[in-house]
This record gives structure tokens, C-alpha cells and sequence, in this order.
């Protein structure tokens, strides 16, 4: 079952424990899953769940807790829930949880507190959370009353699902969550009205008369559920797609409006561009990807919050799906016609660049080059498989070169960049998803952050594949500084490390790549193999990868 309201669960009534109040809460949002490392502050909620048949999936750093949440809601569209215990426990959770911040993800994160009736006098792990976690959440709250226990955390859950999404944080004193009260009734979910932005029939008319339209699409798209909507507007006016983040493969990427590699051309040369749920921010550098001549349009749930950037002449916020429908209703007969002979224009300069990449998809040398690695998968992965990303130039490749066909097939740390995600979020996509494939991407810097977590895989049966780009360096910092000052201090790592090994110990399928012809004998194995398997694959530490993208 996946997260959402679950309309046939009823309360039952009398005297239960505060962590069966939030356990009986989560049920009546549907939550199935409950991510943690296990800690004193939260067993009453440990003894809740088990009671309401929520499934508790135990790890290994409580920052995977969190990601894992957070895979979960990536792969579903629904709210993931993780527990904390008290200080460090939360504490170690914080990257994540400003990582799902970034990416707008649904998150509710719960955790232990110190006892209320000791508060004050040094308790173990006594912190108050909520300063240093409030920056990052839609709302952070102690639940002082264990009556107020149930309805605080359905109204969390139903808070981090309302668009735009984020985390939410509820801490739960131990002598507070250990104390009982009446179970009652809950009251269902909010229902918020779904309106199109106001300035639609202007942008339907300028959209009516452009020449060289674009669709630049994002996370928030996905988000909204607009996939649909989007996919009728390009047909209807003939615009050409392009998508980043988790807006990838909300239009198949074989669809004759999906362009990935013309995406800089196309977007300096447009008249106009639709930014729909996508952030101007360094991806886009800042604004500057689109031409000065274009008219910008932004279309979202919220206002710009970038305005330090390039601001656009139409600020569309409302309701993603419905704007769409309401510009897609507009006669786009025209336009269509006029898009004809610049969409097979832009087709033959995406084929054309697609024939470019072969030589390196094939190439020959060892240790192998990262697009090597990607022209062997791409025969080997589902139509929707998710595949996850966690790393620097490695799985920059990979975001250059991998089709997605799905939506919410397509997961990686976001704008936030924080390695160390992949493991957790594969975890959670894989249990939101069980019978599709899911593919974790590792750098071999990236596996140094989470790798233990091969062990959660192997406990909970869990049958991720890993590749490991193992090119012995931290490429995304040590080129660049090399570049700058003619030298890197902190940017090696041991040569041919035999992460397959530590993944063996831990009781995962694992093998090392040498050469080229040992890797889709390799892979085969891997996704064959019906378990965690982490496949390690030795990569010419003297391949760089292209980057474009302004930082800073």
C-alpha cells in the first residue's frame, strides 16, 4: 500500500499509549512504512506501529532514515515518514532533511525528546530541536500532550503533502509519548481549491503568437501531478519539452516533444519559454540559460523566491495542472503549424548530437570510460526502472545520458547536492516499487557516506543494483582545482578500493569490472541475482566530465 488517506481506516476507541496515537495517526494517512535507526526515545512509537501493522525499516545512520523517507515520497508522490531519536539522532538527520527542503519533498519527520517532567536538568541526549530545525520545515512542534499526539500528526502529514511540499518535524517528549490517553476520531485530510493562475489568457495569446516556443519543466511539475496536462499544452502548440529533476520522464523521453541534448540552443534561441515548477538557479544558470530576446513565463504553486535572479515577465502561481489545462484549452492550431519545421530542425540537432556520443558509449579502454558503463545499462534497464543517482562526474554522466519514460523514475540528491543520499533513497523507492527495477548510481567518493547501508539491503531483503564509478579521486573537485591552481590537496582517494568486497562482507552479490568486456556479464549477474548486488566498476580516473553549469 502506498502512502495516502486511507478513507476505510477507523480509530478505535479507549486508553492507548502515545505512540500508538501516532501510529494509529499515520494509518489514517495510509502510511505503511516507518524509516529509523532504533533509540531508546522512540520505542512506544516502535510499539505502535507493530501494533497497527506499520512496517519498521531499521538502518544504519539515522541521515539514511531520512533519505529513505524521502525515496519513498520521490517514487510515490505521497508523504514518507522517518523517526529520530533525541539529539544526535535528529542531528545526524539534518542534511536529509534540508535535502527534502530543496527538493520539496513530503517528509515528516518524527522523533524522540527528552522527558518533559525532567526538562532542564541534563537528561541524556536533552536538546531542544526545534531552533535548529525550524529553518528547514513547513512546521516544527513539541507535542507536550499525549491526548494532542494524534491529531498534530495527521495535521503534520497533511501539512508536508499541501503543495508546495517540504518536511515537517514533530518531537515527542519520552515520559509525554510513554503516558496514555483517549484514542479518538481524526478528522479526514483538508481539501484545498484548485484554481488556474491569474494571467492565463495573456500568456495563451502570447504563447498563440510565438515563433520558437519552449517548455523548460522541473520538480515541481512532478509534484503537482501535471504530466498530463503539460503533454497536451506541447501538443496542442507544438513546443518542444525540456526537463531537469524530477520533472524527467513526466514526458517519455522517445516522445516526439522530449528533447534533452539541444536544450542550451534551444532555449537562447526561443521567443518564449514556459519555466513550469522549475527553480532559476544555478541549473539554468541563474536565468541566463534562456535567451534575453525570450519572454519568460514562470508557472508554479508559489511565488519566485529566486529574486536575486532573472525575473520573469509573467509570474503565473496557482495551481500547476490547472494553468496548464487552462493555456492547453487555448487554439493552438497556429502555432502548431508554425512549429513543424523548427521541431524537425531541433530533432535532427538532438540525433545528430545522440550519433556523437557512440564512440564514447564504445569506448574500448581500461579501466573504462563512465559512458562505457552507461551504454551497457541503458539495454539492461526496464522501461521503468528508477534509477538513482548519488555522486559527482559519474553520475553527471548518467544524467546526461539516461532516458527516462516515467514519471518519478529519476532520483538524486537535488539542488542541496548532498552525497550520501542514494543508498537511502534507493531503499525507499525500491520498497514504494517492488516490482520494478531500481539502479543506484554510486561514485566511489559517494560511497564512503552510506555504503553500510548495503547491510539494511541485505537484512530487509531489498534487492537494489549498484554500480560504483571507481575512478579513485573526488573528480567533481579535483579537476576544477587543478584547473585554478595548478595543483589539489583533498581530492584522492585510494586507487581500485574494493568496495565490492566490503558490499561481499555484508552479504550482498558483488564483483569488480577491469575491463570492458567483464561488465554486461557483470550486470546481468547483478539484476539476475534476485538480492543487493553492488557491481564495482574501476573507471579512468583522467576522464573529465564536461561541465558547463555556473556554480556560483
Amino acid at each position: 500500500m502506498l502512502v495516502g488517506a486511507a478513507a476505510d481506516y477507523q480509530v478505535e476507541p479507549g486508553l492507548v499509549h502515545g505512540g500508538r496515537l501516532a501510529a494509529r495517526a499515520l494509518r489514517s494517512r495510509g502510511v505503511s512504512h516507518l524509516f529509523t535507526l532504533s533509540g531508546g526515545h522512540l520505542f512506544s512509537l516502535y510499539d505502535g506501529c507493530r501494533a497497527e501493522g506499520i512496517e519498521i525499516v531499521d538502518v544504519r545512520h539515522e541521515q539514511t532514515a531520512a533519505f529513505a523517507a524521502e525515496g519513498w515520497a520521490k517514487a510515490t508522490r505521497e508523504v514518507g515518514v522517518c523517526a529520530l531519536t533525541a539529539g544526535p539522532g535528529v542531528t545526524n538527520g539534518i542534511s536529509a532533511i534540508a535535502g527534502a527542503a530543496a527538493n520539496g519533498s513530503p517528509l515528516l519527520v518524527l522523533a524522540g525528546r527528552a522527558a518533559e517532567m525532567r526538562w532542564g536538568s541534563g537528561s541524556l541526549q536533552e536538546i531542544d530541536h526545534l531552533p535548529f530545525v525550524s529553518p528547514l520545515v513547513k512546521s516544527a512542534r513539541t507535542v507536550k500532550q499525549t491526548a494532542a499526539i494524534g491529531p498534530a500528526t495527521a495535521a503534520a502529514i497533511d501539512l508536508a503533502r499541501e503543495l508546495p511540499g517540504g518536511p515537517t518535524f514533530l518531537d515527542y517528549p519520552l515520559d509525554v509519548v510513554f503516558m496514555e490517553a483517549e484514542s479518538t476520531r481524526l478528522d479526514p485530510p483538508p481539501q484545498r481549491p484548485v484554481e488556474p493562475a491569474d494571467g492565463v489568457e495573456r500568456v495563451a495569446a502570447l504563447l498563440a503568437a510565438a515563433e520558437r516556443p519552449a517548455v523548460m519543466a522541473g520538480s515541481g511539475l512532478y509534484w503537482a501531478r501535471a504530466e498530463l496536462e503539460l503533454a497536451a499544452l506541447a501538443r496542442a502548440f507544438g513546443i518542444p519539452v525540456f526537463l531537469n529533476g524530477l520533472g524527467r520522464g513526466c514526458i517519455a523521453a522517445d516522445d516526439e516533444l522530449a528533447f534533452s541534448r539541444t536544450r542550451s540552443g534551444a532555449l537562447q534561441e526561443a521567443d518564449l519559454v514556459l519555466v513550469i515548477g522549475a527553480a532559476l538557479d544555478f541549473r539554468l544558470g541563474f536565468g541566463s540559460a534562456i535567451g534575453p530576446q525570450a519572454t519568460l513565463v514562470r508557472i508554479d504553486c508559489e511565488p519566485n523566491r529566486l529574486t536575486a535572479n532573472r525575473l520573469p515577465e509573467f509570474d503565473l502561481v496557482g495551481d500547476i495542472a490547472a494553468t496548464l489545462a487552462a493555456l492547453g484549452a487555448a487554439n493552438g492550431d497556429g502555432a502548431r503549424n508554425r512549429a513543424v519545421r523548427r521541431l524537425a530542425g531541433l530533432r535532427a540537432a538532438e540525433d545528430q548530437k545522440r550519433g556523437a556520443e557512440r564512440a564514447e558509449l564504445e569506448d574500448p579502454r581500461a579501466p573504462l570510460h563512465p559512458m562505457r558503463i552507461y551504454g551497457e545499462l541503458a539495454g539492461l534497464l526496464d522501461r521503468d526502472a528508477i534509477v538513482v543517482g548519488d555522486g559527482g562526474d559519474f553520475v553527471s554522466y548518467a544524467g546526461r545520458l539516461i532516458d527516462t519514460y516515467q514519471p518519478g523514475c529519476w532520483l538524486d540528491p537535488g539542488p542541496f547536492g548532498c552525497l550520501g543520499a542514494g543508498p537511502g533513497q534507493a531503499i525507499g523507492a525500491k520498497l514504494a516499487r517492488p516490482d520494478r527495477q531500481v539502479c543506484l548510481l554510486l561514485g566511489d567518493g559517494a560511497f564512503g557516506f552510506a555504503g553500510m547501508e548495503f547491510d539494511t539491503m541485505v537484512r530487509h531483503g531489498i534487492p537494489v543494483v549498484a554500480i560504483v564509478g571507481n575512478n579513485g579521486i573526488w573528480a567533481l573537485e579535483k579537476r576544477p582545482m587543478e584547473m585554478l591552481f595548478g595543483y589539489s590537496v583533498a581530492a584522492d582517494l585510494t586507487p581500485e578500493t574494493r568496495y565490492d568486497k566490503v558490499a561481499e562482507a555484508l552479504g550482498a552479490h558483488a564483483e569488480l569490472v577491469r575491463t570492458p568486456d567483464q561488465l554486461r556479464p557483470a550486470l546481468q549477474r547483478a539484476f539476475g541475482c534476485g538480492g543487493p548486488a553492488v557491481v564495482n566498476v574501476l573507471t579512468d580516473p583522467e576522464v573529465v566530465y564536461p561541465r558547463r553549469a555556473m556554480l556560483a
